[in-house]
Protein backbone atom coordinates (compact mmCIF):
# COMPACT_ATOMS: atom_id res chain seq x y z
CA UNK A 1 0.00 0.00 0.00
CA UNK A 2 1.71 3.26 -0.56
CA UNK A 3 1.05 5.61 2.28
CA UNK A 4 3.44 8.99 2.37
CA UNK A 5 2.00 10.02 5.46
CA UNK A 6 -0.80 12.14 4.20
CA UNK A 7 -3.51 8.95 4.16
CA UNK A 8 -4.08 6.57 1.52
CA UNK A 9 -2.76 7.83 -2.28
CA UNK A 10 -3.57 7.50 -5.62
CA UNK A 11 -1.08 5.01 -7.34
CA UNK A 12 -0.87 3.42 -10.36
CA UNK A 13 0.60 -0.67 -11.20
CA UNK A 14 1.66 -2.03 -14.87
CA UNK A 15 2.09 -5.50 -14.57
CA UNK A 16 4.06 -6.84 -17.74
CA UNK A 17 3.47 -10.39 -17.52
CA UNK A 18 -0.08 -9.83 -17.32
CA UNK A 19 -0.09 -6.53 -19.72
CA UNK A 20 -2.64 -4.59 -17.38
CA UNK A 21 -2.44 -1.09 -15.86
CA UNK A 22 -4.80 -0.86 -12.32
CA UNK A 23 -5.13 2.26 -11.03
CA UNK A 24 -5.20 1.64 -7.13
CA UNK A 25 -6.20 3.25 -4.09
CA UNK A 26 -4.15 1.97 -1.47
CA UNK A 27 -4.04 -1.60 -1.43
CA UNK A 28 -7.46 -1.60 -3.41
CA UNK A 29 -7.58 -1.92 -7.12
CA UNK A 30 -10.60 0.60 -8.71
CA UNK A 31 -9.69 0.56 -12.69
CA UNK A 32 -8.23 -1.73 -14.67
CA UNK A 33 -7.16 -1.25 -18.23
CA UNK A 34 -5.57 -3.79 -20.46
CA UNK A 35 -2.21 -2.51 -21.94
CA UNK A 36 0.66 -3.08 -24.54
CA UNK A 37 4.43 -2.84 -22.76
CA UNK A 38 7.92 -3.55 -25.34
CA UNK A 39 8.02 -6.28 -27.37
CA UNK A 40 11.75 -6.12 -26.66
CA UNK A 41 10.70 -7.39 -22.85
CA UNK A 42 11.61 -5.14 -19.62
CA UNK A 43 15.11 -3.07 -19.46
CA UNK A 44 16.21 0.13 -18.13
CA UNK A 45 18.69 0.90 -20.74
CA UNK A 46 19.21 3.39 -23.06
CA UNK A 47 18.17 2.46 -26.62
CA UNK A 48 17.15 -1.36 -25.62
CA UNK A 49 13.44 -0.62 -26.62
CA UNK A 50 12.06 -2.04 -23.38
CA UNK A 51 10.07 -1.09 -20.95
CA UNK A 52 11.95 0.02 -17.54
CA UNK A 53 10.89 -1.63 -14.00
CA UNK A 54 10.42 -0.12 -10.59
CA UNK A 55 9.08 2.59 -9.27
CA UNK A 56 8.47 6.31 -11.57
CA UNK A 57 6.31 8.99 -11.14
CA UNK A 58 4.49 10.82 -13.81
CA UNK A 59 6.74 13.73 -14.45
CA UNK A 60 4.17 15.68 -16.94
CA UNK A 61 1.03 14.87 -18.66
CA UNK A 62 0.03 16.17 -21.86
CA UNK A 63 -2.91 16.48 -23.83
CA UNK A 64 -5.18 17.63 -21.46
CA UNK A 65 -8.62 18.83 -23.05
CA UNK A 66 -7.44 17.76 -26.22
CA UNK A 67 -10.01 15.75 -29.26
CA UNK A 68 -9.35 12.22 -28.84
CA UNK A 69 -6.95 10.48 -31.85
CA UNK A 70 -4.68 13.77 -31.13
CA UNK A 71 -1.60 12.89 -32.69
CA UNK A 72 1.90 13.82 -31.21
CA UNK A 73 5.14 14.14 -32.65
CA UNK A 74 8.12 15.32 -29.48
CA UNK A 75 4.94 15.20 -27.29
CA UNK A 76 3.97 18.17 -29.31
CA UNK A 77 0.29 18.07 -30.94
CA UNK A 78 1.10 18.00 -34.93
CA UNK A 79 -2.70 19.47 -35.77
CA UNK A 80 -3.28 16.04 -37.09
CA UNK A 81 -6.05 13.49 -35.65
CA UNK A 82 -5.67 9.90 -35.96
CA UNK A 83 -7.64 7.97 -38.87
CA UNK A 84 -6.74 4.89 -40.85
CA UNK A 85 -6.30 6.89 -44.08
CA UNK A 86 -3.73 9.10 -42.11
CA UNK A 87 -1.88 5.58 -41.12
CA UNK A 88 -2.04 4.09 -44.28
CA UNK A 89 -0.24 6.72 -45.72
CA UNK A 90 2.30 6.49 -43.22
CA UNK A 91 2.13 2.54 -42.29
CA UNK A 92 5.77 2.45 -40.39
CA UNK A 93 5.02 5.57 -37.91
CA UNK A 94 4.87 4.63 -34.05
CA UNK A 95 1.44 6.96 -33.64
CA UNK A 96 1.18 8.29 -30.03
CA UNK A 97 -2.15 9.50 -29.36
CA UNK A 98 -4.66 11.29 -27.47
CA UNK A 99 -2.69 11.96 -24.19
CA UNK A 100 0.87 11.66 -22.90
CA UNK A 101 1.97 10.45 -19.18
CA UNK A 102 5.56 10.97 -18.99
CA UNK A 103 7.64 9.06 -16.85
CA UNK A 104 10.59 9.73 -14.60
CA UNK A 105 12.12 6.86 -12.40
CA UNK A 106 12.65 7.58 -8.70
CA UNK A 107 15.38 4.37 -8.45
CA UNK A 108 18.91 5.86 -9.01
CA UNK A 109 20.75 3.84 -10.95
CA UNK A 110 17.92 1.60 -11.61
CA UNK A 111 15.62 3.86 -13.33
CA UNK A 112 17.03 7.09 -12.85
CA UNK A 113 20.31 8.51 -14.15
CA UNK A 114 23.04 8.44 -16.41
CA UNK A 115 22.41 4.98 -18.88
CA UNK A 116 19.06 4.07 -17.03
CA UNK A 117 17.11 7.14 -16.77
CA UNK A 118 13.05 6.34 -17.83
CA UNK A 119 12.71 10.28 -18.31
CA UNK A 120 15.89 10.71 -20.96
CA UNK A 121 14.17 7.59 -22.68
CA UNK A 122 10.90 9.47 -23.16
CA UNK A 123 8.78 6.29 -21.82
CA UNK A 124 5.04 7.72 -21.47
CA UNK A 125 1.49 5.58 -20.70
CA UNK A 126 0.15 6.89 -24.15
CA UNK A 127 -2.97 6.62 -26.56
CA UNK A 128 -2.13 4.31 -29.57
CA UNK A 129 -4.43 3.70 -32.78
CA UNK A 130 -7.66 1.01 -32.15
CA UNK A 131 -5.91 -1.36 -34.68
CA UNK A 132 -2.95 -2.03 -32.26
CA UNK A 133 -3.86 -5.20 -30.05
CA UNK A 134 -3.61 -5.17 -26.26
CA UNK A 135 -2.76 -7.57 -23.75
CA UNK A 136 0.48 -8.45 -25.45
CA UNK A 137 3.80 -6.51 -26.08
CA UNK A 138 4.22 -4.27 -29.33
CA UNK A 139 5.62 -1.21 -28.22
CA UNK A 140 9.29 0.32 -28.31
CA UNK A 141 9.78 0.82 -24.83
CA UNK A 142 6.54 3.11 -23.54
CA UNK A 143 3.08 1.94 -22.07
CA UNK A 144 0.29 1.60 -25.16
CA UNK A 145 -3.48 1.88 -24.62
CA UNK A 146 -6.22 2.47 -26.19
CA UNK A 147 -7.32 6.07 -26.79
CA UNK A 148 -10.41 6.07 -24.83
CA UNK A 149 -8.49 4.09 -21.85
CA UNK A 150 -6.05 6.89 -21.66
CA UNK A 151 -8.26 9.87 -21.76
CA UNK A 152 -10.03 8.40 -18.84
CA UNK A 153 -6.94 7.39 -16.68
CA UNK A 154 -5.09 10.57 -18.14
CA UNK A 155 -8.84 12.32 -15.80
CA UNK A 156 -7.56 10.90 -13.16
CA UNK A 157 -4.03 11.21 -12.59
CA UNK A 158 -1.78 14.11 -11.77
CA UNK A 159 2.23 14.84 -12.01
CA UNK A 160 3.88 13.08 -9.18
CA UNK A 161 1.82 10.34 -8.78
CA UNK A 162 3.45 6.91 -8.09
CA UNK A 163 3.73 4.63 -11.03
CA UNK A 164 5.30 0.93 -10.28
CA UNK A 165 6.10 -0.94 -13.22
CA UNK A 166 6.54 -4.65 -11.76
CA UNK A 167 7.49 -7.67 -14.03
CA UNK A 168 6.42 -10.08 -11.75
CA UNK A 169 2.77 -11.77 -11.03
Amino acid sequence: MIDEGQGVQDWLAISIPRQQLWLCRGAKQIAVWPVSTAVAGTGERQGSGATPRGWHRIRAMIGASLPKGTVFVGRRPTGEIYRPELAAREPERDWILSRILWLTGTETGRNRGGAVDTLRRFIYIHGTPETEPMGEPRSHGCIRMRSEDVVALFDRCHPGMPVLLEDGD
